[in-house]
């Protein structure tokens, strides 16, 4: 909690740029200063915790002298990526951050961009890694999995019945959350937890709502639901509030604390986890100079500074590829929710 109470001054001037992180998000716009031209492709507008990524991304770029352009289709599919991916090659940028709505759908487009000497890499959900130089990952997909399954274990009280509200099915990073989940799950310890579902919103808050309500109806004994995406956690907790559920059935996942605080507060969601969205865009725009600028390659070992962030080396991901990790997730609760909810 003390380093990243330390953030809190600098965050609060990065948030200044969120409100026009929103309004690249549907444009494509071209912001800031001269230099290189560095694209992010987020999975779709109207998403808040993609903003903060933009913003960070954008503050990064700016803070190193180049020209940011962000860019998010309205619908989160990989053919809404693959359009604005082919306009950036036509606009010959210098890189592109791509956040993937399908891990294999984008190669072709991302083999293009890479053709016309463009480092692409992708953050967040990562795309094949023969789509990319590296990935930019919030945190080790393996301790994300675990931390969820032991949160539902405990919110159960050990034992009951529980689900999961995912983004799209063919996220790769929630993919791999949950494949991890499953085999924590499988532990003897678990033994006496029921995965009864894996449902999918599609990061839409309306579907996800609905979907959250589907569960409830069919599983009427359901403990927990495990909510691996900020738009899910905050509308499952939404039904549970509505419903008048709190207390029954328990909410907890990885949300922002900006949406959050007020289940928290009410013990729908006593606890759930995440790291900085601001952060893992800000880390991506460092990887984006790195990579463009030939002090890295992407391989395991290389070795970079990412600004404020310190010192970060790529290391072997678990798809093949290479990743740099953010740090590990943070746990937020009643003792340090007030603390965040302004800061993202």
């Amino acid at each position: 909690m003390k380093n990243m109470v330390k953030k809190v001054i600098v965050l609060s001037t990065i948030m200044a740029v969120i409100g026009s992180a929103a309004a690249f998000a549907g444009g494509g716009q071209q912001a800031g200063g001269g230099g290189d031209r560095h694209a992010f492709v987020f999975k779709s507008t109207g998403n808040p915790y993609g903003e903060r990524q933009i913003a960070g991304f954008e503050a990064g770029i700016k803070e190193q002298g180049g020209t940011p352009i962000s860019r998010s289709p309205d619908l989160p599919t990989a053919e809404a990526q693959i359009q604005i991916i082919d306009q950036l090659i036509s606009q010959k940028v210098t890189s592109i951050c791509i956040v993937g709505n399908d891990f294999d759908a984008l190669q072709p487009v991302l083999t293009k961009a890479k053709n016309a000497g463009i480092k692409v890499y992708s953050l967040d959900s990562s795309v094949n890694p023969a789509s990319r130089l590296t990935h930019v990952n919030q945190a080790d997909s393996e301790k994300i999995g675990v931390t969820l399954v032991e949160a539902a274990y405990d919110l159960a009280g050990g034992s009951g019945e529980i689900a999961i509200l995912s983004a799209t099915s063919q996220a790769s990073n929630q993919n791999l959350w949950i494949d991890y989940m499953k085999k924590e799950l499988a532990k003897p310890k678990y033994a006496n937890l029921n995965l009864v579902k894996v449902a999918y919103g599609d990061d839409l808050r309306d579907k996800s709502v609905s979907e959250t309500e589907g569960l409830l109806l069919s599983y009427p004994n359901l403990k927990v639901i495990v909510a691996p995406t900020t738009v899910g956690i905050a509308a499952a907790a939404k039904v549970v509030s509505d419903r008048n559920l709190i207390g029954k059935v328990f909410i907890t996942g990885l949300g922002l604390p900006s949406e959050m605080a007020e289940y928290i507060d009410n013990g729908s969601c006593p606890y759930m986890y995440l790291w900085n969205p601001i952060d893992v865009g800000y880390l991506g725009s460092w990887v984006a100079t790195a990579l463009s600028s030939g002090k890295i390659t992407g391989k395991a070992g290389d070795k970079f500074t990412a600004g404020r962030l310190g010192e970060y080396t790529i290391v072997a991901a678990p798809d093949g590829g290479t990743e740099v990790l953010l740090g590990p997730p943070f746990k937020f609760e009643k003792a340090n929710i007030n603390d965040w909810k302004s800061v993202y």
